[in-house]
Parts: C-alpha cells; sequence; structure tokens
C-alpha cells in the first residue's frame, strides 16, 4: 500500500470507530437498537469506513489538497472572514437549498435534481437516527394518547399520537418517497429523450442510481400499503425486499456517481477562493503588462504542476515560467513560433531547391563553366 492509501484507510477506520461509538452512546449502549435493524447499521459502517476513504484520497490528490487548504485559509482571512461568513449563508440558501446552480441548466433537469435531493436528504434524516437507535418514542406513565421523542435518550417533544404533527411525523418517509419518485421519473424521461445527453450516459453511471432511488421509495410506499390498508398482506416478503435495495443502495454508494454529495460541499471552497483571489493583488502577464488572473492562483497553478510532475519554466531574462504569460499573449507566441518554424522550413526547401538545380545544370553541360 502507498503512503497515500494507508493514510485514507486510517481516517476510514476512524470515521468507523467514531460512528460506532456514536451507535452505542446515542441508543444508551444498545438498549433502543433494534436488532431487526442490524443489516441497515452494517451497511452503514461500511459505506462510512468507503466514504472517508475515498474522500480521504481524493483530497491528497495534489489540485485537491491546494484547493483544500488555501480554501480554509482564505475563509478565515482576517480581512473576508465576516464577508465569507456571510456569503456561505447566502451560497447554502441558493446553491443547496434551492439548486440555483441547476436552474441555469435547465428548468427540467433543475426540477428532477430538488425533488430527489430533498427526498434523500428527508429520509436520510429520519432513517438513519432511527436505526442507529438516535431517536426513539415512547408513551409517558399513565397517558396513552401521546408520544414522547427521545434523542440520544434524552426527552424532548411530546405530540398527540392521533394528531396533525404525529401524522406527519409518521409518514415522514412517505412525503420522502413522494418528492423522490417524479423527481426520478423527470430524471429517466431526460435521459431517454435527450440524445445530447444520451451519448454520454452510462447505466452504472445514470441509470443504476435512479433505479436504486425507485425501488427504494416504492418498496417503502408498499410496506406503507401494506399496514395500513391490506392489514400487514405480504408485510415480511416486502421487508426483506426493501431492506436488499437500500442495504444494495449503501454499499454502492461510496462507488458510484452518489459520491459527488460528499463532494459538492468542498466546492465552495473553491468559489471563496476565486473571490478572495478576485480581490487580492493581480497576475500581470509578463509579456505585455495586462492582468489576467489572481496572483495567488498563478503561483499556485505553478506550484500544483511541479507536484505533478509538469514543468513550465522559461529560460529568460523577464520570464520564468509559462503561467506567467496571459492566454492572449500565448496564442500570439504560438503564432509567432510557427511562423518562425515556416519560415526555417521555407528557406530549407528554397537551399535544397537551389542546390538542386546547381547539380543538375552540371550534369547537363549548362552550368557558367
Amino acid at each position: 500500500m502507498t503512503r497515500e492509501q494507508i493514510k485514507a484507510a486510517v481516517w476510514g477506520l476512524l470515521a468507523t470507530a467514531i460512528l460506532t461509538v456514536l451507535i452505542i452512546l446515542g441508543s444508551r449502549n444498545l438498549e433502543h437498537f433494534d436488532a431487526a435493524l442490524v443489516g441497515y447499521t452494517f451497511a452503514s459502517i461500511f459505506a462510512a469506513f468507503a466514504i472517508t476513504y475515498r474522500y480521504a484520497m481524493w483530497l491528497q490528490r495534489p489540485p485537491t489538497a491546494l484547493y483544500w487548504r488555501r480554501g480554509w485559509r482564505v475563509f478565515f482571512r482576517r480581512p473576508f472572514l465576516r464577508r465569507n461568513l456571510r456569503v456561505w449563508l447566502g451560497r447554502i440558501w441558493s446553491g443547496f437549498a434551492l439548486n440555483l446552480f441547476i436552474w441555469r441548466r435547465g428548468r427540467r433537469r433543475w426540477l428532477a435534481h430538488w425533488l430527489i435531493m430533498w427526498g434523500c436528504v428527508i429520509a436520510a434524516a429520519i432513517t438513519f437516527p432511527l436505526v442507529f437507535g438516535w431517536i426513539h418514542f415512547e408513551t409517558p406513565p399513565g397517558d396513552f394518547e401521546h408520544y414522547r421523542v427521545f434523542v440520544f435518550g434524552f426527552p424532548t417533544i411530546k405530540f398527540a399520537i392521533d394528531g396533525g404533527l404525529g401524522f406527519v411525523i409518521f409518514h415522514g418517509l412517505v412525503w420522502a418517497a413522494l418528492l423522490v419518485i417524479p423527481g426520478v421519473m423527470i430524471a429517466m424521461y431526460r435521459r431517454m429523450r435527450d440524445h445530447g445527453a444520451g451519448a454520454v450516459q452510462q447505466f452504472g453511471e445514470d441509470f443504476l442510481p435512479l433505479i436504486l432511488l425507485f425501488a427504494i421509495s416504492m418498496t417503502g410506499l408498499m410496506l406503507t400499503a401494506s399496514y395500513t390498508w391490506m392489514k400487514g398482506y405480504g408485510y415480511d416478503f416486502l421487508a426483506i425486499l426493501h431492506a436488499i435495495t437500500v442495504i444494495f443502495a449503501l454499499l454502492w454508494l461510496p462507488f458510484g456517481k452518489f459520491f459527488h454529495i460528499f463532494q459538492r460541499p468542498a466546492q465552495l471552497g473553491v468559489a471563496f477562493y476565486k473571490d478572495v483571489g478576485g480581490m487580492s493583488e493581480p497576475a500581470r502577464c509578463a509579456r505585455c503588462g495586462a492582468e489576467y488572473a489572481s496572483k495567488m492562483h498563478v503561483d499556485d497553478l505553478i506550484e500544483v504542476e511541479k507536484a505533478l510532475g509538469y514543468r513550465y519554466d522559461v529560460d529568460d531574462g523577464r520570464i520564468d515560467h509559462y503561467q506567467r504569460i496571459c492566454p492572449q499573449c500565448r496564442r500570439a507566441s504560438l503564432a509567432i513560433a510557427q511562423g518562425k518554424l515556416w519560415e526555417l522550413a521555407r528557406g530549407q526547401m528554397e537551399t535544397t531547391h537551389t542546390a538542386g538545380m546547381d547539380i543538375a545544370d552540371l550534369l547537363t553541360g549548362e552550368s557558367g563553366g
């Protein structure tokens, strides 16, 4: 194993250990842990290890590592901290809650993404605390009309079992499924009708996630229909089928397209990096003197290229590196270089042509001698 793999494995084991301890503590030494949900729990623990391992490997890539470190530094830089906090709240609202970055790519695409995202967020917020025993319900002593919610073993709110709040809480996964299913349908319609998307899509990356989400949501709704209207008919089979789909999704989560769920928040650091770079000292072209980027970005780009083994150093008195030249001058330099090569090649062709004529004249006796 490489050094990076060992480091990522250590982080994965640490995340697994923390989650295991939280399950034990949150369920009060497994007192409120449902043994029937042990399959979900082990799948979640495996997913925690695999996600952390892959995330740690991703963060150790030179470009990602630099953006990660620099993003945190520029976020907490004193002159920009207050502004960054205000902008961060706005980006959480527009980028996460509303998904406006998807809206610019198309309304149908935005609607599918927004429905799926919020359905999954609601389902995860309900499912994982219940599976881990972090939340459970008890009837207060002598009061069979209400439930009290216990979080990590501590009593919190009380609500009427037959009340509106109780109805909303007990059917939380139903509301999540009713968001996910139309979102999946819209996404599937787009992937089957959009020729641009169809040209690059793959089954494992594009269709399998949608199929898993649809299967989880439908089997969950069928469980609700079974115990609500069908007196539990087929409940055992549906419970096993639902468990299989959920466990498969958890095991596949770290390796498929859904991994971008965990990558996306880190990209906020890139946005702050660009903001602070735009307000900092600019980089000026070593050839024409024009501003073309932030000096911080150019210096970091040179550092990353060296870490990746690329060398674009220039042996010139005015220019020390190719990245010190603006894009316009790079294009001009390329055109000038091509022109000089063309002149050199043309000169060589003329020299060869003249030498050929002299030899021909000599052989035919037509030379001046």
